[in-house]
């Protein structure tokens, strides 16, 4: 998969702007706040309905501008396809070759993007929220039905939660036997994505870090200890009854899906307490590329790879190993950073570099370290 052609206009403080990326990598260079990272954005934004960032659709569209706009033109497997996304205020369109897509689910596997940017690094030291985010947003990359029933599974727990607010009773029974139904198919959809994510884990990390340690991650939904979708749903139909007391005394749901979390090992312990600062940058690494290794397999081509300011993440021999690593992927590569540094793509033979500023890309020339 390759983008060929890339045009952003109304996006944050890019007001227009062509992009017409090499085949391989691609070092956008610039000071903080030029714009490097908004261009990302907008690539992303072409082939999911959310940004890497969390950022509201009104955040997008940029100052004095009335809506923001993306059209990307992807390579693959031989055929090229036209996506163009509008971002208004009061919502978003999407148009493939033209014509216009009604449903998420159209735009599916058209374009995929594996991102790491800094803050993911926050999965390993803050709260379940920001891994549950990240499981959610890799899952639906890969499987197309992910998306409705995580919609499905919300609307029943915003349905319930506002039974259990008004301490009313009525109805309840039958809003958890439908909120265990769609929260079994969540859980099993993400049991089965890790459990691949998990077999590349392992290689990566080593090739990353150097070192011989035993990288993991494991989901553990609680309450559940079966990975087959019906027993799943009895399980958690328990579990949910289990806390019906206490949901009716704080007004909400406090067991399911939405409450799960991911658990990062490095060595059999605890990767938050007990590894460095570097073993958890290199671990959230490993994370993603086990990531673009799961989308490749499903698919059969290697999807986009952003790179927010990784430089700034790893020291100088994880850098050289992770970018030999990519190399040998053959894989078209978007990398943001703050200086111009041949030594950052030192292992690639070829890179086309481009300069960031106030929202405008110069093309600097194409590099080689054959």
């Amino acid at each position: 998969m390759r983008l060929t052609n890339l045009f952003i206009a109304g996006f944050r403080n890019i007001e227009s702007m062509r992009f017409t990326p090499g085949k391989y990598f691609n070092l956008i260079y610039g000071q903080n706040g030029q714009g490097k990272t908004n261009l990302l954005e907008a690539l992303y934004l072409l082939g999911s309905p959310r940004s890497f960032r969390n950022a509201r659709l009104p955040d997008f569209i940029g100052y004095d501008q009335k809506k923001a706009q993306m059209q990307g033109e992807i390579e693959s497997t031989g055929m090229h396809t036209r996506i163009r996304v509008t971002l208004e205020n009061a919502g978003r369109r999407v148009e493939l070759d033209g014509k216009a897509i009604q449903k998420a689910s159209d735009l599916y596997g058209r374009i995929n993007t594996v991102v790491f940017s800094p803050d993911d690094t926050s999965m390993v030291k803050f709260g379940p929220e920001s891994r549950r985010r990240f499981l959610d947003r890799a899952v639906y990359t890969c499987d197309v039905g992910y998306l409705l029933c995580w919609h499905s599974y919300h609307r029943i727990l915003k349905q319930r939660n506002q039974l259990l607010k008004n301490n009313d009773k009525s109805g309840l029974d039958t809003w958890t036997e439908q909120l265990a139904e769609t929260g079994a198919d969540v859980i099993y959809r993400r049991q089965r994505f890790v459990k691949r994510l998990s077999g590349a884990l392992q290689q990566h990390y080593g090739t990353i870090s150097g070192e011989g340690e035993t990288a993991d991650i494991t989901y553990a939904p609680e309450g559940i200890s079966s990975t087959e979708q019906g027993q799943i749903r009895t399980e958690l139909l328990e579990l949910i009854e289990r806390h019906k007391h206490s949901d009716l005394r704080y007004g909400t749901t406090t067991a399911g899906p939405h409450r799960d979390d991911l658990i990062f090992q490095l060595n059999g312990r605890p990767l938050k307490s007990f590894g460095s600062t570097g073993q958890q940058k290199s671990f959230v690494l490993a994370l993603k590329m086990a990531e673009l290794n799961t989308v490749q397999e499903i698919f059969g081509e290697a999807p986009l790879l952003l790179l927010d300011d990784v430089s700034s993440e790893l020291d100088a021999a994880r850098n050289s190993n992770f970018l030999t690593f990519l190399t040998d992927m053959n894989i078209q590569v978007f990398i943001t950073t703050t200086e111009r540094s041949p030594a950052l793509l030192g292992a690639a033979a070829h890179y086309a570099v481009f300069h960031m500023e106030d929202g405008n890309l110069t093309f600097e020339g194409n590099e080689s370290h054959e």
